[in-house]
């Protein structure tokens, strides 16, 4: 193979590997977000039940 081919399989296997740790990044972050309204929800309503 000539060096501009190993070089351009090189570009995209790097590509790849970006991609798919940015993807299990927004992932990652969805799932916090999640369980950050799931949290503030019960905490309102623990609030809630404790005022009537």
């Amino acid at each position: 193979m000539t060096t501009k081919a190993l070089a351009m399989i090189g570009a995209v296997l790097l590509a790849l590997t970006t991609l798919s740790s940015c993807a299990n990044t927004i992932r990652g972050m969805g799932q916090d977000t999640a369980n950050t309204v799931n949290a503030t929800q019960g905490a309102g309503n623990r609030v809630a039940k404790a005022a009537n």
